[in-house]
């Protein structure tokens, strides 16, 4: 790619963009990375511009664009960090070397180390830049892994199903997400993905043509009831996520109702509850079909109303409900909140509304998680695989929402039970837990929680912990407090 065709394309996506800059990082990797080929035959040049227009489409900030353009920079060259650091300052020399360590983990065996692996997540909690990068990077890496051996193959495959798709999903950043998982999932389980292929074929083709039908029509009703309709598409799920559905329900394709689902776009929340009547109105809706992730949002942010309803003919079809803002966050995630001006950069948005000592007001709940992950490495871990483990419980794994009898709402990783939920309430309440109402009923402390429930602590003052719990607790919030106690006593 010519460097001036980057910088035009560069300038229709973003044009607020410091193009001086970026143009002098074009122009020094043009001159270093001279001669450096990939094993898929693309010049370093051309992946690292790649990377970079993707990274535009977020609108993340000029640092981090040249950033990307130079990552390669210091492990591939003879270049320097003082000489880095002399050409482009201590903020992109200090994000190259976090993108430069981070790179350091894919080039592991099987047998990942504890110190990389906190690298990687150490980079994210002082700058989440770093890891935005790395998600970025690994996407194009998996369009080429061909090239690779069928061992590594499988190895960056399953390492990207079990750590990066989840920290995309966590970040909220919906395409990354699904483009890292359905370019694994090809590599990490052939037969699986082949046979899915053959069988979503039709379905995918036939759910398409349908709505395609159907969303004249809705926006023909919508209209007529005076609403405002931004936009109607229709939706495919990605092969993985179907893939994982299906599993949950023993691969009966009967129970999949949103392989295609259809998507209104509005202007604000009130219409967005509006079209829900509507749409219930005019069609039957599946009984405990409807989600409102708007009242309550999924804990990396994602906003939308979804219900499932019997639409023409009979056909069952999902559509979700959500605002433009409420759209870019679904696909864009944490970087959805950087639209700001270069004066205000992401180094103090992150180092003022997340690692400040008092978060400022407005600070959005899914982002404090990342504040909560340096106080999470400082925790003593036995061995890799016990880091690996709580990593993907207490920060990659799947959440859930339980409630407070006063209908406070509690995030947790899946399948945390109530001892859990006691310890995120307060150390003292988990410490003096003696049993727990589920729904207002008594239930086993070891039960696993499911996401919606009521959840009330039963205490008693001067309890102490059960050495038992250790067995059963998930989250390393909960087995620190309780060994902490233990050994204090």
């Amino acid at each position: 790619m010519e460097i001036k065709k980057f910088l035009e394309e560069l300038k229709r996506i973003n044009p607020e963009l410091d193009f001086d800059l970026i143009e002098k990082a074009c122009f020094f990797a043009q001159e270093n990375y001279q001669g450096l080929i990939r094993l898929s035959g693309q010049t370093y040049l051309d992946h690292c511009l790649e990377i970079a227009l993707d990274l535009a489409k977020v609108k993340l900030d000029s640092a981090s664009i040249a950033t990307t353009i130079l990552h390669e920079i210091l492990e591939r060259t003879k270049i320097t960090k003082d000489q880095l650091k002399k050409n482009f300052g201590d903020e992109i020399t200090f994000l190259v070397k976090g993108v430069t360590n981070v790179g350091k983990i894919e080039h592991q065996k099987a047998e990942r180390s504890l110190e990389n692996l906190r690298k990687l997540f150490l980079a994210m909690a002082q700058d989440i830049r770093v890891v935005l990068i790395k998600l970025v990077n690994r996407l194009h890496g998996l369009r080429t892994l061909y090239v690779f051996s069928l061992e590594k193959q499988k190895r960056i495959s399953l390492e990207t199903l079990d750590i990066y798709a989840p920290l995309a999903n966590r970040l909220g950043i919906g395409w990354l997400k699904g483009g890292l998982e359905d370019l694994s999932f090809a590599y990490a389980y052939p037969k699986e993905y082949q046979d899915l292929i053959k069988q979503v074929k039709d379905k995918y083709g036939q759910g398409k043509e349908y709505l395609q039908k159907i969303i004249p029509f809705t926006k023909k009703t919508l209209t007529k009831e005076g609403i405002k309709v931004i936009e109607i598409h229709a939706r495919t799920k990605h092969y993985y996520s179907l893939y994982k559905k299906l599993q949950k329900y023993d691969m009966d394709w009967h129970k999949i109702y949103d392989l295609v689902a259809m998507r209104i776009i509005v202007p604000d929340i009130e219409t967005c509850y509006a079209v829900l009547g509507i749409i219930h109105k005019k069609w039957k809706p599946l009984i405990g079909s409807v989600k409102d992730y708007i009242a309550i949002p999924k804990p990396n942010g994602y906003q939308s109303l979804h219900t499932t309803v019997f639409c023409e003919k009979g056909k069952i079809t999902e559509f979700q409900i959500r605002t433009s803002e409420m759209h870019q966050e679904a696909e864009y995630g944490i970087a959805a909140h950087w639209h700001y001006s270069e004066k205000k950069g992401i180094r103090d948005y992150i180092e003022k509304k997340i690692l400040g000592r008092k978060p400022e007001k407005g600070l959005k709940k899914e982002l404090i998680w990342v504040k909560q992950l340096q106080e999470w490495q400082k925790e003593k871990f036995s061995s890799s695989q016990e880091f690996l483990d709580s990593l993907k419980i207490d920060f990659l794994k799947d959440r859930i929402f339980v409630f407070t009898p006063k209908g406070d709402v509690i995030d947790l990783p899946e399948g945390s039970v109530s001892i859990d939920f006691a310890y995120q309430i307060h150390t003292d309440i988990g410490h003096q837990c003696t049993g727990v109402k589920i729904d207002g009923k008594l239930s086993s402390l070891s039960e696993p929680l499911q996401n919606g429930q009521i959840v009330e602590v039963i205490i008693q003052k001067n309890k102490k912990p059960n050495q038992d719990w250790l067995k059963f607790v998930k989250t390393t919030e909960a087995k620190s407090r309780i060994r902490a106690h233990l050994r204090k006593n």
